[in-house]
């Protein structure tokens, strides 16, 4: 026999003695322990020693010296309790860690107060970050939210800093929330919803009457068939099962799974949002009529997750920008006509946007989303043309006004004169002479000249500047998923999930059943199903007399 030295500590439950063993004990009481001799093919010492309340198992062989130089394994065990209660069973705080620590975690997240509370704590977020100005630099906020005036007496431009409020959306306290709120959902769906399924997917047979007398509805058919009932219930579509005298049906299963696509749909927003958030790409550019740009000179990462793609080389050429207006004069739409440009020089696709329609290619989009004007192209004396840089000038409210200057003296004197030139939009222009006062209005592209202390003006036309705002969002595919999903599985979790349990007892059928939701209509459907299962006449006729 091979050597062994070994000290186990374990749970001990007492069990029927094998009648194959012979058990010899003998105590001893100067040691205070057990020694017991088992014979099966061989002899066995076990030893145990009662310390306080700890029971050390001792099992040796007849080699145990020559293996004495071996450290022994030993864990501690509960010893049973003196009067007389069976010992339990331990196994050790590293198992019962690695088992117990998940399902407590699991149990927390699935709280539904919590996931309330989470999703309160995601709407406070995102309308502080409705509230507060995002993607500004940091000098912005600190003139804004001061120190020495904080809003609301505690909010300050430190607190926007630190937590990351000017990138709300991708911030680590709002994408932490988010996980939370993400792994209480898996949560709730792992130890609620899909027990759920598995229980109304299991055939659960009732053999008592009186069992399904306590449904919620029952009822009683004389002189009637269960397997009739089962086909009247498999027409109304219900799956039906049949085990002797014993009948189950159930309809409405995706009822029972419908929540589990709800959850699986808000992941997916979240999901989307979340990747929309840190690994999109988003810039803003005004470009002149006539000029061209690359998409990725404009384009910069929005959070970690953002990588570019070979689309970013394409260059953007604008070939025309125009605007409509209303009657009043106001702009009422502005264009952007685009041509995309590749590496080698090829148009790969032109399009006009305005608002509300923009230009998709590559993963990116262009949105129309601002106008500006950038040069005024004149006449002057019959030479030219000339292109006027326009400025923006600053006036009260949120109109929008050009001005530039064309010089009609010697360039090189100190005093320098010549004609001042306004536009509000590319409808008109109106023109000023060296002494500041009003020379007339005229449109872009009239060729209506006007003389000016002595000088012909020919306003030829006005050169706008598209406002262009492009980006790239990988998560919108998902959201739009995750809503067709969520407006799916919510119309399917309003279906009633029905169970109906019957009994053949003699020539008398039992029948039961609930239902999760339209508990009102639940009956009158039954009545109405019942009310078509034939009843059984019997037809033994009756012997005839004769007197």
């Amino acid at each position: 026999m091979n050597s062994l030295n070994l000290k186990i500590v374990s749970k001990i439950e007492l069990q029927k003695p094998r009648n194959d063993l012979k058990l010899r004990t003998q105590f001893s009481p100067l040691r205070n322990s057990l020694l017991c001799s088992v014979k099966n093919g061989g002899t066995l010492t076990l030893t145990l020693t009662l310390y306080r309340k700890t029971v050390f198992c001792e099992l040796r062989t007849s080699e145990t010296k020559k293996k004495s130089s071996q450290a022994p394994r030993t864990t501690n065990i509960e010893a049973p309790d003196p009067a007389g209660a069976p010992p339990t069973i331990k196994k050790g705080r590293r198992s019962w860690k690695l088992k117990g620590f998940p399902k407590k975690v699991v149990s927390i997240l699935s709280n539904l107060p919590l996931a309330i509370a989470q999703m309160f704590a995601l709407a406070a977020l995102m309308a502080l970050g409705t509230f507060v100005e995002q993607g500004e630099a940091p000098s912005f906020y600190f003139e804004k939210y001061p120190e020495d005036n904080p809003v609301l007496g505690f909010f300050t431009w430190r607190w926007i800093l630190t937590l990351g409020f000017d990138h709300m959306f991708s911030s680590p306290v709002f994408l932490g929330t988010l996980i939370l709120l993400g792994a209480s959902l898996m949560a709730c769906t792992y130890t609620t919803q899909i027990p759920l399924v598995k229980v109304a997917r299991r055939w659960s047979f009732l053999h008592s009457a009186d069992s399904i007398r306590k449904q919620e509805y029952s009822d009683t058919l004389p002189n009637a068939s269960v397997q009739d009932l089962g086909v009247i219930l498999m027409g109304a579509g219900y799956e039906v099962f049949l085990k002797g005298p014993s009948l189950y049906a159930f309809r409405g299963l995706a009822g029972r799974v419908a929540p589990i696509g709800v959850h699986l749909a808000l992941l997916l927003i979240m999901g989307g949002g979340t990747l929309s958030a840190a690994g999109s790409f988003r810039g803003s550019v005004t470009v002149p009529q006539g000029l061209n740009f690359v998409v990725g000179d404009v384009l910069g990462p929005s959070g970690f997750l953002s990588t570019s793609s070979e689309s970013f080389n394409t260059e953007v050429h604008v070939n025309r920008f125009s605007m409509d207006y209303y009657e009043s004069g106001e702009v009422s739409q502005f264009y952007s006509d685009l041509s995309l440009i590749d590496l080698n020089g090829k148009e790969v696709m032109r399009e006009t946007i305005s608002v509300n329609h923009p230009l998709r290619y590559g993963g990116f989009t262009i949105y129309q989303t601002d106008w500006s004007l950038s040069a005024l192209q004149v006449m002057k004396d019959d030479e030219g043309p000339f292109n006027l840089a326009l400025a923006p000038l600053q006036i009260n409210g949120d109109k929008k006004l050009y001005g530039t200057f064309l010089p009609i003296s010697d360039t090189d004197s100190t005093n320098l004169k010549g004609i001042s030139m306004l536009a509000r939009d590319m409808q008109s222009i109106v023109l000023y002479d060296q002494e500041g006062k009003l020379a007339g209005v005229r449109r872009p592209n009239s060729k209506l000249p006007i003389e000016i202390d002595g000088v012909k003006i020919v306003v030829l036309e006005a050169i706008g500047s598209t406002g262009l705002e492009l980006k790239t969002d990988p998560g919108v595919p998902i959201v739009y998923a995750g809503f067709g999903v969520l407006m799916l599985t919510t119309c399917i979790s309003f279906l009633s999930h029905s169970q109906i349990w019957a009994l053949q007892d003699g020539t008398t059928v039992v029948i039961g059943g609930k239902t999760n939701r339209a508990k009102g209509e639940f009956p009158e459907d039954m009545n109405y199903l019942l009310d078509q299962v034939p009843e059984i006449v019997d037809r033994k006729q009756p012997k005839s007399m004769s007197g």
